[in-house]
């Protein structure tokens, strides 16, 4: 199971980098016919705001993505989801947002991170980095 880092979903509606956006919607487009990724409450939360404060996207379009996105396993943030991310930041040094993703693939039991924001090959918690662009 992949989770989804919120760049994927952002460069799969950033229509100023075709390829990207190709790519990112490929990605998106098979979890949610496979279900084969999770996302978080956090993901979802940092998509809406790119996709209205830089994106520029309408905020009924927004609203039907996020609607969409919510039927991939999602991963609420929580107290004890916080304090893990802590952890993890101490564990590795990196940031404390960046250390709230990786909690969250943990908890939902993911073997691999899709993100252009980690190092492509590092392993965290045991779950492995890949960027896929």
């Amino acid at each position: 199971m992949d989770f989804l880092d919120t760049n994927i979903l952002v460069y799969a509606s950033d229509a100023r980098d075709r390829k990207k956006q190709k790519k990112c919607m490929e990605i998106v487009a098979a979890a949610l016919v496979h279900g084969t990724a999770s996302i978080s409450t956090q993901v979802l939360f940092e998509y809406a705001n790119v996709a209205l404060a830089k994106l520029n996207l309408n905020p009924s379009v927004v609203r039907q993505q996020i609607h969409i996105l919510s039927s991939l396993p999602t991963i609420v943030q929580s107290a004890s989801l916080a304090a893990r991310a802590v952890e993890i930041r101490d564990i590795y040094g990196i940031t404390f947002w960046g250390s709230a993703i990786v909690a969250a693939a943990e908890e939902a039991r993911c073997d691999r991170i899709l993100s252009e924001d980690f190092s492509d090959g590092q392993s965290y918690c045991g779950i492995l980095v890949h960027n896929p662009l």
